[in-house]
Formats: C-alpha cells, structure tokens, sequence
C-alpha cells in the first residue's frame, strides 16, 4: 500500500496536501539537498522526503517480519517516487520500533522526539500530542518550538495501543477501516470491564454471543481506549492545543470519543501516520546543516518505565 505523494501546506490549524508530480521535483533547482525520514513501526513504515523544511514526497508500506528488508524496499520505492537517487539524500534519520534495522541511517532518533517536531510543524500552535501507535500510546508536552518538555508512555499492552482495535475488527469480522464509522452509529456503547486486550477479546466474542450490536462493542472499545489516553493526558498534564497523531488518529470514532472524554477538539492532520516520518524528516534536515563537529554530539534518549506509565521530565534540553 502506498499514498500519493503532494507539496503540504502548512499552517497553525492544518495540514493540506496538494497533489504534484515527479516533474516538479525533477524541475527544481539541482543544488538543492533532500532529506528522508524513515519510521519503521511495528504494523506499517512510513517515509518522508523533505526539501528547503518541505514535505515532497511520501510512502507506506506495511512493516512485516524483516525491518531490514522493508527498510530498503521503502527507501528505493519512495526515491523512484520522487525522481531521486541514493546519492540526492544529504542525511537521514531512522525512528520507530525498528529504527535499528535501517541500513541507510546517519543516525536514529526516539519517536518521542520526531513526532514532537513532526506536530510542531504541522500545527505550530499545539502543546500536547497523543500518539496512538500500533504497540503503545504515548502523550508528549511540548514547547512552541517543538522540543519535547515532558511526556508519558502507556504499558507495552495492545489494550492501550491501536493494535486493540484490530484483535476486534478480527473478533468482529469486519474491515479495519469500517471501524471508527460504525461505531458512530452506537445507541448503548458496551462496557468493557478488563484492561487486558485478550481478556477483553473474550469479553467481546461473549458480548456478540449475548446479542450485542457490532456497533455497541466497538464504541465501548473506543471509550476503554479513550479512558487510558485521557489518564496519560493526566499524567503529563493538559495544555492547549492538544493534537493527535499515528495509526489512531484515522479512526473518527476514537478521535471523537477522546475528545468527549477530554472535553475539547483535538487538531487532527489528514495523513497522521505520516507524522513521525515527517518529524524525522525535518530533523535529518537540521542535522545536515549543522558543524561535523555538533553532528558528533548525541543527547541521551529519553528513559520510559513502561509498566509504571511513569514520564520523565525536564527534557527540553534534548532537542
């Protein structure tokens, strides 16, 4: 699966993506430098080729078993996108669960921090981000610059984590996508009474059992969700504007039971999976311009206890 690739206007309250050719990359001046952000998660990869701080060129692509070998796939098929050549890319920066395994990287960067700018550039006036990834959730505060404040990380559980939403869809036997639609048309959202994504697969294979409407389970499954990202917002502590990014964010009825959960609209961009690449993006873009001599220094990765769902703090020096 790929997305077609477009110039993105960018602006405080949203991202629009205007659709181009390969001609128009091919025309610009050939002294300009381009720049790849790669995110390898643990579902799909995403890649983002930027120019001059632009966006000019996307491509997903699902992960599967070998990081490795999907690394270098999405790599060669976004520079046939764009028209370019291994050698165009100035620098680039790996993130996500399978970071490791880009062999093109100049370096790796946490997820913490690329999707931090990546939100800082589409929306420049957000201050808090919720993440819903395939693994995990994770809420980030940050500063008008996109540097990263303080932040928090859900328990590595699917129930806290997109990946509950397709243990369901399975259960449920319907299409991912058809998901957060359908849930719109609840009446009486069941009540999920487990924290467990496989305690709460039996509960809904026995709630289908008890006559109970496809759409009923999957609001409930999105107000469980929407409950563990609103105590996360809790823990790092809400301000406004208050964005959300990842594979979640695709799903309109989990935005919205997250908004009601939290009692404000969330500044949604069109294509939130692309965020993290984006934010890897702009960072390969900041480090190439750069001394050498700065390139060499790396701060340390932010530290996360995931089973506590503690957050670290004071972490504005790390960008």
């Amino acid at each position: 699966m790929c997305l077609e690739f477009g110039y993105w206007s960018l602006s405080p309250f949203y991202l629009k993506t205007i659709s181009n050719s390969t001609n128009a990359i091919n025309s610009m001046n050939a002294t300009n430098s381009y720049y790849l952000g790669i995110d390898i998660g643990s579902g799909t990869s995403k890649g983002v080729i930027t120019s001059d701080g632009k966006p000019l060129a996307m491509h997903l692509l699902p992960s599967g078993n070998n990081y490795r070998a999907t690394a270098r796939k999405l790599r060669d098929e976004l520079l046939a996108k764009a028209g370019l050549s291994p050698k165009d890319i100035a620098y680039t920066v790996a993130t996500g669960h399978g970071a490791a395994m880009v062999e093109s990287k100049n370096e790796d960067v946490d997820t913490i921090r690329t999707c931090a700018r990546g939100i800082n550039r589409i929306f420049p006036t957000a201050r808090t981000v919720i993440d819903i990834q395939g693994q995990s959730t994770q809420v980030i505060k940050i500063n008008e610059k996109g540097r990263v404040l303080s932040f928090v990380v859900s328990e590595k559980c699917a129930a806290g984590s997109g990946r509950f939403l397709d243990v369901i869809s399975n259960v449920l036997r319907i299409k991912l996508e058809e998901v957060g639609p359908l849930s719109l048309k609840s009446s009486t959202p069941v009540k999920f009474t487990t924290g467990c994504a496989v305690f709460g697969e039996s509960e809904a294979i026995s709630r289908v059992s008890e006559g109970a409407s496809k759409e009923d389970i999957l609001a409930g499954v999105h107000l469980a969700l929407a409950t563990k990202a609103s105590t996360l917002v809790e823990r790092v502590g809400m301000e406004k504007e208050c964005a959300i990014s990842g594979g979640g964010a695709l799903n309109i009825g989990l935005v919205k039971a997250i908004e009601q959960r939290l009692g404000l609209r969330l500044l949604v961009p069109p294509q939130p999976q692309f965020v993290t690449a984006l934010g890897a993006a702009i960072m390969a873009e900041e480090r190439a311009q750069m001394p050498h001599t700065d390139r060499n220094f790396h701060p340390p990765s932010p530290q996360v206890d995931r089973q506590s769902e503690t957050h670290s703090k004071d972490l504005h020096d790390l960008l």
